[in-house]
């Protein structure tokens, strides 16, 4: 088996990010993954996505089956129809699921223990972790702390009391994906950093309010993107929401700054909104080594939320809330 090398995790108390950002532990670089574990198990009679290579759970790193994940289009559901109560179950089994995890952080937990906790969750319920293998990806979900914008992978580091971190689920069952995530507070978090938060719940709450049957999916991104700044904070550019349904990721694209992207809200239209707000102007972030940690460029402290919503003939539903 694969184990995971990092450097001294204990240095992390002395590393404190920029003084006006805040005071808290900034990850480096040199603690990415330059190898990864195995796959938790998970039962060979639940259902996989079809994007989970054949021989993901029994091959060494590097020799996976290739899997072409293949392009979706843009597709609405049916009100009222077999879908939507497909994507009402795993939403509400994604939902109780986050709510639990929010209940495990707490200073010296480490993000690997959230993940074992979720992955035992998700498939003791007869679901699959849908981050597990989607591009070969590791582990059961994502975790990002502090200056880690999104798509985290879980590791060995326990959780500081000034760390804010952002847990990431999505659940495959029946058929469909459920997607959600929300940022944590560790006690002893400074002004800086849960203002942050508090303002990335609300930007995540406005995008929401401008979603209504008529309105263009690239309103979500102006409002959201008008609202961080007037707070001081940007909003990073490179993520995006996206549809979601018997497929994990497919149009139409959700992008939480201004956008020129087309396309008009419909009732049926299933998809995420999940801002990351960073502090400070520079929202950019760059790649860690392990092809999926994304840091921001200035060491700041980033937020995130996320909620999956189906228009409605008048309106919108947070499947997720």
């Amino acid at each position: 088996m694969f184990k995971p090398t990092f450097r001294n995790f204990n240095q992390y108390k002395y590393l404190a990010g920029p003084s006006k950002f805040g005071i808290y532990p900034v990850l480096p670089s040199s603690f990415a993954l330059t190898s990864y574990p195995y796959p938790r198990d998970v039962p060979s009679s639940i259902p996989r996505p079809e994007y989970v290579p054949n021989n993901f759970f029994i091959a060494d790193w590097g020799e996976h089956d290739e899997v072409e994940i293949k392009e979706s289009k843009a597709r609405r559901i049916e009100l009222g129809g077999e879908e939507e109560i497909g994507l009402r179950e795993v939403a509400k089994m994604v939902r109780d699921l986050l709510k639990d995890v929010g209940k495990l952080v707490k200073p010296g937990i480490t993000t690997n223990d959230i993940d074992r906790f979720v992955n035992d969750r998700i498939t003791s319920q007869g679901g699959y972790p849908s981050p597990l293998g989607y591009s070969s990806y590791p582990r059961s979900c994502t975790t990002s702390v502090n200056n880690v914008i999104a798509h985290g992978i879980p590791d060995d580091r326990p959780l500081h009391p000034e760390d804010i971190i952002n847990v990431d689920l999505t659940i495959f069952y029946n058929g469909y994906h459920g997607d959600t995530s929300a940022t944590f507070v560790l006690p002893e978090v400074d002004k800086a950093g849960r203002d942050l938060i508090e303002a990335t719940k609300e930007a995540l709450e406005i995008g929401i309010r401008a979603c209504k049957p008529g309105m263009k999916y690239k309103d979500i991104g102006t409002e959201i993107e008008d609202f961080a700044r007037q707070h001081g904070f940007s909003v990073n550019g490179q993520f995006s929401g996206h549809g979601i349904g018997n497929v994990f990721h497919k149009p139409p694209w959700i992008f939480h700054c201004r956008n020129s992207e087309p396309g008009e809200i419909l009732p049926g239209d299933c998809f995420t909104i999940e801002p990351c707000l960073v502090q400070g102007s520079n929202a950019r972030g760059e790649l860690w080594d392990d092809g999926w940690t994304m840091v921001t460029e200035t060491g700041a402290r980033s937020a995130q939320f996320e909620h999956q919503v189906l228009i409605t003939e008048d309106g919108v539903d947070v499947l997720t809330r």
